[in-house]
């Protein structure tokens, strides 16, 4: 190694740039919305939002109001448009008038907090009304929405209300219920037309329905997963999309011990060497988001060579069974990356571990220092 650590997770910026570049040429000419949601899956939002601008992306979903209003007061990204959508019951909407930042409005109740916010700021709301087309989370329901489109139509006639969208997503869950989610959508749009509604982006689609579904693209896509390298369609792997995974997790042997045959491994002794044998200690564990289902299946790397977790993986570390190779103390152990070094992928890992690469992103903890390569010049 070049250096001295325990555990890192290294997260390649060209390749976040290169992904979100390529997804902009293919969702051509609608928008791509970069998805920056849970500290942009871990990866550090306020790092990752300057690559994802300098690459050409002009709109970010954060999910939550407070990072977008962070972020603006910070000064980054003043150019672009972040969009909030997951509202808690006195969420400050007139910071998010004052700060310009687009909020997705599910309820009467939000619409008029939003449109009080803005008549005191003598400003305007940045509002995209949320249809519910069958997820069941944020969104009215089709019942309301005529109710909700028209009282958006008269604060839009006040001033006070700019409807810069309307959105909705789909279940994934198959692709009759995606067209039946898309009806519906479709048909929320017509309707809002004929209140006298007019909206600049129409937006339902994420990463997975935007790459296979043109016809649901509409005015913008919201990419999060694929930026990151991640697809999250069964079967299809980064490379395959002509993506890069940005993140690669590593840690370094820290001790290593010659045992002989039927020596139990950590706790438990779910393992029990049936040779003599080498075990090296990584000191990475399920605290640092290494999930316990590791044990069974899971290699990693070291030396371009792979090697089982063997026992429980514990709060801080875990074991490698490595036989009768020469690991020595420091050497870099590869849990996940781009593969080019022989290691898993993160999807690879994901599939291993029962889980989706999503959440083997976001579960990376915060005692797992993040390391930039690849800045912009």
């Amino acid at each position: 190694m070049s250096e001295a650590y325990l555990r890192r997770a290294t997260v390649d910026l060209a390749a976040y740039r290169a992904n979100l570049s390529s997804l902009i040429e293919r969702m051509a000419p609608v928008e791509v919305l970069a998805i920056v949601k849970a500290d942009a899956y871990s990866n550090g939002i306020d790092v990752m939002v300057p690559e994802a601008v300098a690459a050409g992306i002009r709109w970010f979903g954060t999910v939550e109001l407070a990072p977008a209003l962070r972020l603006r007061r910070a000064g980054v990204a003043l150019e672009a448009s972040f969009f909030a959508w997951q509202l808690g019951p006195d969420e400050d909407y007139a910071a998010a008038v004052e700060l310009r930042v687009d909020l997705g409005i599910s309820t009467m109740e939000q619409l008029e907090a939003f449109a009080d916010a803005a008549r005191t700021a003598g400003s305007e709301a940045l509002v995209h009304l949320t249809i519910d087309t069958g997820l069941h989370r944020e969104g009215c329901l089709p019942a309301d929405w005529a109710a909700l489109v028209t009282r958006a139509v008269a604060l839009r006639d006040e001033g006070v209300v700019r409807l810069r969208g309307a959105f909705s997503h789909v279940s994934e869950t198959s692709e009759a219920d995606d067209h039946a989610a898309s009806l519906v959508f479709r048909k929320a749009l017509a309707d809002a037309e004929a209140l006298g509604a007019t909206f600049e982006k129409r937006h339902m689609s994420s990463s997975s329905a935007g790459m296979e579904h043109p016809e649901r693209r509409f005015d913008m896509v919201r990419m999060g997963s694929n930026g990151y390298g991640i697809p999250v369609t069964e079967g299809v792997t980064a490379s395959d999309r002509g993506l890069r995974p940005v993140l690669t997790v590593s840690a370094c042997v820290v001790r290593v011990k010659r045992v002989p045959a039927g020596t139990g491994v950590s706790y438990d002794y779910t393992y029990r060497t049936d040779r003599d044998t080498t075990l090296a200690l990584v000191p990475i564990g399920y605290a640092d988001g290494v999930s316990r289902r590791a044990q069974h299946g899971v290699e990693v790397t070291v030396r371009g060579r792979r090697y089982p977790i063997v026992g429980r993986v514990a709060m801080d570390q875990f074991l490698i069974d490595v036989g009768d190779d020469p690991i020595a103390v420091g050497d870099e152990v590869l849990l996940f990356g781009s593969g080019d070094h022989g290691e898993l992928t993160i999807g690879e890992w994901a599939d291993l571990t029962g889980t989706i690469p999503e959440e083997v992103s976001c579960r990376i903890g915060r005692r797992v220092p993040r390391v930039y390569r690849g800045r912009r010049a």
